[in-house]
């Protein structure tokens, strides 16, 4: 079935690079070409952007949660979690959880010589299963090393440099007095080592000592919490629901969504005004095509009138020109697509390039927790995209190729 002869002449406008014959009008397809190339440019930078920015809360996301629990229970009192044991055997009988342990953790100042920083004591029981990824891969020597009374510490790597410290190096942990007592407490503790989370968050404020050693310097009698791994982190919501209605009001319950929603709630705020804003300049390239129709209207105000003689109605000169625009965004939304999802899955190679060419470095990780640029081209975000800069281009075809279809054919010849 052959196309209507409208798709064919607005295609073939396309295609020629022109309206008109060769050599005519080189300016409305240097234009045309312009508008083209914004639609495709605008279009692969709000993929590329997306696509980075989903890969920065995939990699924060995965490494946060490599050093924390999917859901951790705490006493609502502050203090000791009250029947440690029977909460322990009633969650590793739940159908959601992987693994449950007790675990103690506390904010406090870690002290070497002049040098003090503040960080998270996390008091943890090696003989349990482990709960994290952080403590499931760390070193046999130091699990073996973390034993009840040994009074050893293992710091994050980042915590370590910035305390001067080293494996076999004492240091002091220091914690508020008593009610009642402003002299602080200290206890002296031995650097077992250091481990690297991957997250510089924790790698330089968090550090492990066994559960027994930090109830003894902060002087509690049992676990102030228990820390539960899920087989399906995403679940974690609606199974800390679940467990806060169980377990009632002594006992906080709270999923990693939760511990860390200021985060995920900025990363979608500035994800959606840096997508509205990139819209912005898709818009801009897109209504570039009015200029260019506008040109081609007023250019070729004779041909059209010639076609309006032959038998075309207005409404089949209309489609020429909404078939010319819509074709230019196409073919500018194929390639920004194309061009951006092409640059979204080789940005592991070309920043480092980029890095080396300008000699700088674009990601600082102790600002942005990471230290290379990470990449997550979605679908849910790229069909959108393609979406839009189409519908922008079908509406700013819509004006120019009214105002064709109103030449009147008898004032278009008069002078030709």
């Amino acid at each position: 079935m052959p196309m209507p002869f409208e798709w064919q002449i607005g295609w073939r406008h396309v295609r020629a690079g022109r309206f008109g014959g060769p050599g005519r009008n080189r300016f409305v397809a240097f234009i045309a070409a312009v508008s083209m190339a914004g639609i495709t440019l605008g279009v692969a930078a709000l993929i590329v952007v997306l696509s980075v920015i989903n890969g920065f809360q995939r990699e924060v996301r995965d490494r946060m949660l490599g050093a924390i629990a999917h859901v951790e229970l705490s006493a609502a009192s502050g203090g000791v979690l009250a029947d440690v044991p029977g909460l322990l055997a009633t969650l590793r009988r739940d159908a959601d959880a992987q693994a449950a342990a007790p675990v103690i953790s506390r904010p406090t100042l870690l002290g070497r010589g002049e040098v003090l920083r503040g960080a998270l004591v996390r008091g943890i029981d090696p003989a349990s299963e482990p709960v994290t990824d952080l403590v499931r891969t760390l070193p046999a020597p130091l699990r073996a090393a973390l034993q009840p009374g040994s009074r050893q510490i293992v710091l994050g790597r980042a915590l370590a440099t910035a305390l001067g410290a080293k494996a076999g190096d004492a240091l002091v942990m220091l914690r508020p007095g008593d009610a009642g007592s402003s002299a602080p407490r200290y206890v002296s503790y031995t650097v077992a080592g250091t481990f690297d989370a991957g997250h510089y968050e924790f790698d330089n404020g968090l550090s492990l000592v066994h559960l027994a050693d930090a109830g003894e310097a902060f002087e509690l009698a049992g676990a102030s919490g228990i820390e539960l791994r899920l087989r399906d982190a995403q679940q974690a919501p609606r199974v800390a629901d679940r467990l806060a209605m169980q377990l009632g009001p002594a006992v906080i319950v709270r999923d990693w969504t939760r511990s860390n929603r200021l985060w995920f709630e900025s990363v979608q705020i500035q994800k959606r005004m840096i997508a509205l804003i990139l819209v912005l300049i898709v818009a801009v390239a897109a209504f570039n095509l009015v200029s260019t129709l506008v040109m081609a209207v007023a250019d070729k105000r004779a041909e059209i009138a010639i076609l309006r003689t032959l038998g075309a109605s207005p409404a089949s000169v209309m489609a020429i020109f909404v078939v010319q625009g819509a074709a230019v965004g196409l073919i500018g939304t194929a390639a920004g697509v194309a061009l951006g999802l092409a640059i979204a899955s080789n940005i592991d190679v070309l920043v480092p390039a980029l890095e080396r060419l300008a000699q700088t470095r674009f990601l600082d990780p102790s600002i942005y927790f990471l230290d290379h640029m990470p990449s997550q081209p979605l679908a849910a975000d790229v069909v959108p995209i393609a979406m839009v800069s189409i519908v922008l281009a079908l509406v700013a075809t819509l004006y120019p190729s009214w105002r064709a279809s109103r030449v009147d054919p008898a004032q278009a010849l008069r002078y030709e």
